[in-house]
């Protein structure tokens, strides 16, 4: 034990003999507690993101009275306080819209309550990174309990993936070839139990890169959320949240630039969503330990994608990976070449020391370096004239034609004109076009929503083609698949290139090269940008108008500006008087 009761936070609360203390322990009274629930005690919260719209989190209620349990057999005191459920499945426009609003509270609830750590209740794909921005941010020791993914999904007899078999089966009802009966099938059998999306998505994606970066108890991203294996991962983590207090283990002291360095070829070696780079970066400039789209694309570059998961596998599901050896098995493959082993864990140990004995059960669906699924990351920067700030494509999980293509642009300003134009038959378009999706991005969409993957035209579809180019600067669905080029910066809506783009330019895209342009003269282009008006505001007024004029760009992590570890001094531990 590191430090003494007189050392905590909650004894400036509850520990002196003035009148304000009395108020404070006059009403833990009123709760039904006594001296003896809190008198030496670390206190420890637990952010839950339940919710009744959240079938990610439908299990958190209870998983919450199991963290209780581990916090009470450790000695310490459990406090539940709810935060903003930003469940993926029914928030508009966009859950991303919420991410910093979650951080936010996240921070804020930990700095303004008598707590002296926490353990974080997340899953769903922007409750990961809100969290522990926000848990980065305020600097108690904190521990991170992943959701788990669901089970795996079935239709007669198949298995089925979150996201990525609903794209395809919806492409296959649109072109005639599902009946309305098996549509509903398909509908009851896709999600079969409380948990996250079981194909590698945003949700999976980022729990892994949280247990990555040693702020989850290693290889606990990768238990099923049903698995008997959570209830008791959950008990520990409440165990283990009593010890980092007394030991002051706190972020600052687990988290490197190492550490984010060992969570991006983590993640580029399971396939990981597009979504992970802007998450990622807004994380590490919360932890003071910046990393930056060069990063990414130096790691695609060297990793190669050892996990057979859709959607950049062709099989498996979430629970086959955890039963092949989870995540464990796969960062011992990474091991000798591709991580650093010497940074710290919330566990107190280092990287390496939780990942001895660790094994791979089945080389199909966590394969060796020598047999990868993709033998470079699974995504990709691009840079050029329109998009000079970068955009993103996930090679790993589109057509190989694509990777080198010239096509010509088919625009869209908004999300209404282009849904309506792709299901018209008349349309002009070929397979060879690029279709483009403008006024998407974090002030565009507002919120940077996910429409990335962008409808194949029903004309098309119906000629069986069900991949093509599609470019925005919008974000898509971890689950999502295809030659989707996303997040181009700066977005159309501030102005950036693509507001520039006109149906019928030449674009270029360079894969292997990294580059995408479209065939267009600077002086052309000059004259466009002369003759472009800026859009009205999305928002006048509330939290859309505070989002609108602080939020950052796309390849900065699209954090509020203030939020930002380098923005002003520490803030400063509350006054009680």
């Amino acid at each position: 034990m590191g430090r003494t009761y007189e050392e905590l936070r909650s004894a400036r609360w509850l520990a002196k003999d003035d009148l304000r203390s009395f108020g404070h322990r006059s009403r833990l009274m009123q709760l039904g507690y006594g001296p003896q629930d809190w008198a030496g005690r670390p206190i420890i919260a637990i952010i839950n993101t339940w919710s009744d719209l959240n079938s990610c989190h439908g299990h958190f209620r209870q998983r919450a009275e199991e963290v209780k349990r581990g916090v009470l057999q450790a000695g310490g005191f459990p406090v539940e306080l709810p935060a903003i459920s930003v469940g993926e499945a029914f928030v508009k426009p966009t859950t991303m819209l919420y991410r910093n609003f979650l951080a936010m509270e996240t921070e804020e609830l930990l700095r303004s309550h008598p707590v002296d750590g926490a353990v974080l209740l997340g899953g769903c794909d922007k409750t990961t990174p809100g969290l522990l921005m926000g848990a980065f941010s305020a600097g108690l020791p904190c521990i991170y309990l992943p959701a788990g993914p669901m089970q795996s999904g079935n239709w007669k007899g198949q298995s089925l993936g979150s996201g990525s078999d609903a794209w395809k089966y919806w492409d296959e009802r649109r072109a005639g070839k599902i009946s309305q009966a098996q549509w509903l099938e398909v509908e009851g059998g896709i999600a079969r139990s409380h948990g996250t999306c079981m194909t590698m998505g945003t949700a999976s994606t980022m729990t892994a890169i949280a247990d990555a970066l040693g702020m989850s108890l290693t290889g606990a991203s990768s238990i099923p959320a049903v698995d008997a294996s959570h209830v008791r991962m959950a008990v520990e983590c409440g165990r283990r949240a009593v010890a980092l207090v007394w030991e002051d283990l706190t972020p600052a002291k687990v988290l490197s630039v190492a550490s984010f360095r060992n969570a991006i070829n983590v993640a580029m070696a399971v396939g990981c969503s597009t979504n992970a780079i802007i998450h990622l970066i807004a994380m590490s400039r919360r932890a003071g330990c910046p990393v930056t789209l060069d990063d990414f694309d130096a790691a695609s570059r060297k990793v190669p994608v050892l996990a057979n998961i859709r959607p950049s596998g062709d099989k498996y599901l979430m629970e086959d990976f955890y039963f092949a050896g989870g995540l464990r098995g796969l960062m011992s493959r990474l091991a000798p070449d591709h991580l650093d082993l010497s940074v710290m864990t919330v566990s107190g140990r280092t990287l390496g020391e939780n990942l001895a004995g660790a094994e791979v059960y089945n080389d199909d669906v966590i394969r060796p370096l020598d047999n990868a699924i993709y033998d470079e990351g699974a995504l990709a920067v691009l840079k050029g004239n329109i998009a000079p700030d970068g955009c993103v494509i996930k090679p790993s999980a589109c057509a190989p034609r694509y990777l080198r293509h010239t096509g010509p642009a088919l625009v869209f300003d908004d999300y209404p004109s282009m849904k309506a134009a792709v299901e018209d038959e008349n349309l002009d378009v070929t397979a060879d076009h690029i279709l483009i999706l403008r006024n998407a991005g974090p002030l565009g969409g507002p919120g940077m929503p996910e429409w990335g993957m962008l409808p194949i035209p029903i004309k098309l579809v119906r000629q069986g083609v069900r991949d093509m180019l599609r470019l925005s600067d919008a974000r898509m669905s971890g689950t999502s698949y295809g030659a989707c080029i996303l997040h181009a910066a700066p977005e159309s809506y501030v102005g950036g290139p693509l507001a520039l783009v006109r149906t019928g330019d030449l674009i270029t895209v360079d894969v292997p090269a990294r580059t995408i342009n479209m065939n267009v003269s600077d002086e052309e282009l000059a004259a466009r940008r002369a003759a472009w008006t800026p859009p009205p505001p999305r928002y006048e007024r509330g939290y859309g108008w505070m989002f609108s004029r602080h939020v950052k760009q796309a390849d900065q992590g699209c954090d509020f500006d203030f939020l930002e570890t380098g923005f002003g001094a520490p803030v400063p531990e509350p006054d009680i008087f």
